[in-house]
């Protein structure tokens, strides 16, 4: 059998009061005594009394809930950016809801729909890659409730933004593999679809235009940026009749498998081919060879969108300018593409 949730009615006929007096008491109202204030704290301990926040949400107007949305919560880059935020957040008297998208966009209406649902005060959110349509992130603004984007968004929807920048962050790769003699560089890219990897997408052959280096249709793959993707597009370049020196991989976790690959077909790293991924996950540091990869600064982009969402919060008769926080990648270089060191320690 289920038991019966206690409700304020139950704790108010234990003590033979009003419930009033039970909800004054737990909001400590200066008009109720100290003596029922302590009376109603240890009926309520006993009879493991469970406040509804929906109800209480829907009568305050404010549920000191925040909702946040991610692709992914497997992620470094991810769970790093959610521990920063709710640091910030908590400090300030908020939690946080945590849903994951999947990369699904069917998934991610339904998170909205739930986190709007739990009356949560702002949602806080990176789009999945399936994402195209908009309207659900649409909903969120028309019911006047914070909407801050961060590493994934559009621009069409005119919200608060945080992230790098990823056309410069394709030049810095670009730049450094050509530094150290590459000439065919392939890129494994996310979907075009998606503002970031479009950047990325962008950033690499504009870069490639600047070097001279030859732009070949077979050397730029779109994909999901799976480990599985990682392993077959490397499986496909390998295959062509001039396959490329170098890789770009726009997620660590393609990388990986993409050298799990290059390593079970005993492609030599960096010597025969480099390889760069991008995300700075743990593993990256700790496989044979080592993966050279771009730094995302996820704890500054998870402080600064929940700085951004209590500037918000708190702008009651004004409208803060829209924050627009773009900040700049750092490349790690490891053994993947460090052939200088390859040369030494040989």
């Amino acid at each position: 059998m289920n038991k019966k949730k206690t409700t304020i009615k139950d704790i108010a006929n234990v003590l033979d009061i009003s419930p009033a007096a039970v909800s004054k008491a737990m909001h400590d109202d200066p008009r109720i005594s100290a003596k029922t204030k302590n009376a109603v704290k240890r009926v309520a301990r006993e009879l493991n009394y469970q406040p509804n926040h929906l109800a209480s949400a829907l009568r305050s107007g404010k549920s000191n809930l925040v909702g946040v949305i991610v692709p992914r919560t497997n992620s470094n880059f991810f769970s790093s950016v959610i521990e920063n935020m709710e640091g910030v957040l908590n400090k300030a008297g908020y939690n946080i809801i945590i849903t994951q998208s999947n990369e699904s966009f069917e998934k991610e209406c339904k998170n909205i729909d739930t986190l709007l649902f739990t009356q949560v005060d702002g949602i806080i959110a990176s789009m999945a890659n399936e994402t195209v349509d908009l309207s659900h992130y649409e909903k969120i603004k028309s019911k006047g409730i914070p909407l801050i984007l961060f590493d994934r968004g559009e621009n069409d929807l005119n919200v608060d933004y945080i992230g790098i920048d990823d056309y410069e962050s394709s030049h810095m790769i670009i730049e450094h593999l050509t530094a150290i003699g590459c000439k065919r560089i392939a890129h494994i890219g996310g979907f075009r679809r998606t503002r970031i990897f479009n950047n990325r997408i962008r950033g690499f052959i504009d870069a490639l235009h600047k070097h001279n280096l030859p732009h070949d249709k077979h050397l730029l793959i779109e994909s999901s940026l799976t480990l599985e993707d990682g392993r077959l597009k490397m499986q496909e370049l390998l295959s062509l009749d001039n396959p490329p020196d170098a890789v770009y991989v726009a997620s660590d976790y393609a990388a990986l498998g993409a050298l799990q690959v290059l390593n079970e077909q005993h492609v030599k790293v960096p010597e025969e081919m480099c390889l760069v991924g991008f995300g700075n996950e743990p593993f990256t540091s700790l496989v044979s060879p080592t993966i050279t990869t771009v730094k995302q600064h996820s704890e500054q982009i998870g402080k600064i969108a929940a700085e951004t969402f209590i500037k918000r919060i708190e702008a009651k008769n004004w409208k803060p300018k829209l924050e627009k926080n773009i900040l700049k990648s750092e490349l790690i270089i490891r053994n993947s593409s460090n052939r200088h060191l390859s040369i030494k320690s040989s």
